[in-house]
């Protein structure tokens, strides 16, 4: 059962070859030292300079271009994905946030609690003040993490009980062995060569036993960010490559046992920028739609998360000169692309959006830069008035203020995006607290804060 499984997904995904690149695989561009030649029925097309696929049939033409892995931020399969337990509860239909009141993270609270002490400006201070009051989600990116969702629910079952008002708990399921695999400033605490799939497992079954105790608690999660966007684009990433059997299997052990504990699931999906181009769209949706048909097509799997920790418009005013080529240049236009395709495969995915910190455009070099850009604010506020019926909440899943990655060179987890021209340094560790650029957020935040 195990070997059919995996060999079911893995199936949807081209495989890594050392000579010839697959369909959809890097196949060239500048520093290139892959395979240069592509399988039988597809032809190594030009990009751009720094990026040369692998696309079946005719060359697209060259204004079409394609980025490759943009991160948020970061031995054998031991034992068979499980079914998820038995007794799933059943799903309200439409939005989850429905007839909810979002409970606030007291982290995220504290730490900007921290951060207004430090502000001398008062007026800035005040503006500041009022993140606290933002929804945004908990990250759950190690296991040290999940005694304080134990906390979090517990208060948020109590807070519920006594104001009358259901609670919404909102979660980043993030602890993947060989995390973050084409990048560096996120890895993880698990290693797939030193038991790491049965460490995840753990992992995911510490937080569902936490959740079944309150059942009267909606927990909303999204699901590994950059995990299975990198299986789309990047495996000709050695590294990439030799995850993506444990990826699957991992993600399919998430999704069964967190549907079987209630949870409302939103998969990572990447943007506009990385699987938002045409040549990527196609293959992103065959994989999405594998991963929800392996995991029992569960309406708690609601659909897929967009923009997560990175700095896309919802609705861009007029296209940024970096997203040239990509009709799809904003979070709408790659979902209003990507939800018929899931659809015509039989699955009617809807969408969360992360405008945590898209308040300010046209700010980034190119537009896989991602490391702490520079003149960033917090953008739309969390709501469910999102313009669209494709997309069910405009949500924070970053907490601003909270570093993405390192410019120190000697770091073991640095990543040599957070030392670009459009990247504000010094930076601190990725997940540590980035006080300039909290400031910076608050200050040029679209819609302005008011105190």
């Amino acid at each position: 059962m195990k070997s059919a499984f995996l060999a079911a997904l893995v199936t949807v995904l081209p495989a890594y070859v050392a000579g010839q690149a697959q369909e959809y695989d890097q196949c060239g561009g500048t520093g290139w030292a892959g395979p240069t030649s592509c399988v039988s029925g597809t032809t190594c097309t030009v990009l751009n300079p720094y990026y040369s696929q692998c696309l079946p049939g005719t060359a697209v033409p060259s204004s079409v271009s394609s980025v490759s892995s943009i991160s948020s931020h970061s031995s054998s399969v031991s034992s068979a994905p499980s079914t998820g337990p038995t007794g799933t509860p059943t799903p309200t239909a439409g939005n989850p946030w429905t007839g909810y009141e979002i409970f606030l993270s007291p982290y995220y609270a504290s730490e900007v609690q921290a951060a207004v002490e430090q502000i001398s400006d008062s007026t800035l201070a005040a503006q500041a003040a009022t993140i606290a009051n933002i929804p945004t989600f908990t990250w759950l990116d190690s296991t040290s993490k999940i005694p304080d969702l134990g906390t979090y629910l517990a208060n948020a079952s109590a807070l519920g009980k006594s104001t009358g008002t259901k609670q919404l708990l909102q979660i980043v399921i993030y602890d993947l062995p060989d995390r973050d695999c084409a990048a560096k400033a996120s890895n993880g605490e698990f290693t797939i060569a030193d038991n790491g799939q049965a460490n995840y497992e753990n992992y995911i079954d510490q937080i569902v036993a936490l959740i079944k105790q309150y059942p009267d608690v909606r927990v909303v999660a999204v699901i590994e960010p950059d995990s299975l966007a990198n299986l789309v684009t990047n495996l000709s990433v050695q590294e990439c490559a030799e995850a993506q059997t444990t990826y699957l299997a991992c993600v399919n052990y998430a999704l069964t046992n967190l549907a079987g504990a209630g949870v409302y699931m939103y998969i990572d999906a990447g943007h506009a920028g990385w699987l938002g181009w045409p040549a990527n769209l196609s293959p992103a949706a065959q994989l999405f739609t594998q991963v929800w048909t392996n995991a029992g097509k569960s309406p708690l799997i609601k659909g897929l998360a967009t923009d997560v920790a990175n700095y896309n418009a919802l609705n861009a005013a007029s296209p940024d000169p970096i997203t040239q080529g990509n009709p799809n240049y904003d979070e709408m236009l790659y979902i209003n692309a990507l939800a018929p395709v899931l659809q015509q495969q039989g699955w009617d995915a809807t969408f969360i959006v992360d405008q945590a910190r898209s308040g300010v455009q046209n700010i980034r070099n190119q537009w896989g830069d991602w490391c702490n850009i520079k003149g960033a604010g917090f953008g739309t506020r969390p709501t469910t008035n999102t313009g669209s019926s494709f997309i069910d909440s405009i949500v924070w899943v970053k907490p601003g203020g909270e570093c993405d990655g390192t410019s120190n060179s000697s770091s073991p987890r640095y990543d040599s995006t957070c030392s670009l021209s459009d990247a504000l340094q010094p930076a601190p560790e990725a997940g540590t607290w980035f006080q300039a650029y909290f400031e910076t957020l608050v200050s040029a935040a679209n819609p302005p804060i008011s105190a």
